[in-house]
């Protein structure tokens, strides 16, 4: 653009995403050829310090060094290639050189004095050579029962391994140079390396299924008991207890199944890697040899099937014991709500009860009052002839009788209707 292009704020990702195409670019090489290569497992802490670590190398040596944030870094090392890689659950490294090259410094992971940054999961050695010997020559040191070889690049290459340890610990692969490119040759040896490294790591997901599967057996097997427990339960008690039963099956199925999302997710992602690369190194059969696909697929497939099929059993688990949890919830609730109108009734009919007896006592404190108010008026009327009046104190308290019980009961009565309408109000 011309000297008057606007500059616009960027985004703070846009740096990082425009860089990340270039990430852990492929770098020619040509035969002869050694590659080393590790793995370890590391989490977010252990990548730190692993960073740390190479910086202080690359400071001794007088090579670049990584930045505080950088997932990859590459540098020169006697005629090779130092390469340290994060990813997001374990850490490379890499160095490749002519055959013959000197000792690297004890700090690298093929010196002495290397501290890990976790525990080792890879430990790979590839070697690209020139050989026009016929392929049963070149893979003579191989062991027949687990060998693997293809053809690569459109045929200019030979790649083989037979995926065991040697007696140093690594695992051995071999590209025999049939006219790469070094820009061929690269590309291919990353790629070989990548799927050690991630077929390896594919496999992590077999372990957890099988310390999974007793687990999600046993869940299976006492949903079964439960659902014919739930057919023939009568009772809140019981339904309650069978409720309980089946929330503390789905918490241990729950917590198993947060324990592995991760481990069988990484197989999961692993193993279409594996896929990629394969397809990316435009493999081909070698006559009388398993080509890796087929090898990988006979050995890997079965693993990544049953990882898959228990993570399938743990949701189809989890969906029925939500459906059972939730059938047995809803007759638990209805129980409880006959149980809540059975108390209701109950305390209707105390209710009533209890308003006939106080209508019973507000009658016989009717009299009662009555009574004595009647012999207030008799005492009363005994002391008439003071007054000049000479009427019989027994005639007086027969008339006071009615109109002394009427006031009484309508007095009674007026404080009954207050309180009840005091009661209503409030």
């Amino acid at each position: 653009m011309g000297e008057g292009a606007r500059r616009f704020a960027d985004h703070p990702l846009r740096t990082a995403a425009l860089h990340e195409v270039h990430a852990r670019p492929f770098h020619m090489i040509a035969a002869p050829r050694l590659v080393l290569h590790y793995a370890f497992m590391t989490d977010a802490g252990e990548a730190d310090a692993a960073r740390a670590r190479l910086a202080e190398l690359c400071r001794r040596n007088g090579l670049a060094i990584p930045a505080s944030d950088a997932r990859h870094h590459v540098v020169p090392l006697l005629g090779g290639f130092l390469r340290w890689e994060s990813h997001a659950e374990f850490t490379t490294y890499s160095w490749d050189a002519p055959r013959g090259a000197g000792p690297l410094p004890a700090e690298t992971p093929f010196g002495e004095a290397f501290e890990p940054p976790g525990p080792l999961m890879v430990q790979a050695r590839l070697d690209l050579v020139d050989d026009l010997r016929p392929p049963a020559e070149i893979l003579a040191g191989f062991d027949p029962g687990s060998l693997a070889a293809s053809q690569a690049a459109g045929g200019r290459a030979l790649i083989a391994t037979d995926f065991r340890s040697d007696g140093d610990g690594f695992t051995r692969l071999l590209i025999v140079d049939r006219g790469l490119g070094p820009q061929e040759a690269g590309p291919l040896a990353q790629r070989l390396l990548e799927t050690e490294t991630y077929r390896v790591l594919a496999m992590l997901g077999l372990p957890e299924a099988q310390r999974l599967q007793p687990e999600v057996r046993r869940i299976e097997e006492q949903l079964v008991a439960d659902t014919a427990r739930f057919r023939s339960a009568g009772g809140f008690a019981s339904n309650r207890a069978l409720l309980d039963d089946l929330t503390a099956l789905a918490a241990d199925l729950e917590a198993g199944a947060a324990e592995s999302a991760f481990r069988f997710g990484a197989s999961r992602a692993y193993a279409e890697i594996v896929s990629l690369r394969l397809n990316a190194m435009d493999e081909h059969p070698l006559e009388g040899y398993s080509s890796f696909t087929a090898f990988l697929a006979r050995r890997m497939a079965p693993a990544m099937r049953t990882c898959a099929t228990l993570e399938n059993r743990q949701q189809d688990l989890s969906r029925k014991l939500a459906r059972a949890a939730a059938l047995l919830r809803a007759r638990v609730d209805v129980e409880l709500s006959q149980q809540n109108r059975a108390l209701l009734d109950s305390m209707n009919k105390r209710a009533r009860l209890q308003l006939r007896l106080q209508q019973t006592v507000e009658g016989l404190s009717v009299a009662a009052v009555s009574y004595y108010v009647v012999g207030l008026v008799g005492h009363l009327a005994e002391g008439a002839p003071l007054l000049g009046l000479h009427v019989e104190p027994t005639t007086i308290e027969a008339l006071a009788v009615v109109p002394v019980a009427l006031a009484v009961w309508f007095l009674v009565r007026r404080i009954r209707r207050h309180h009840s309408d005091g009661a209503g109000e409030e």
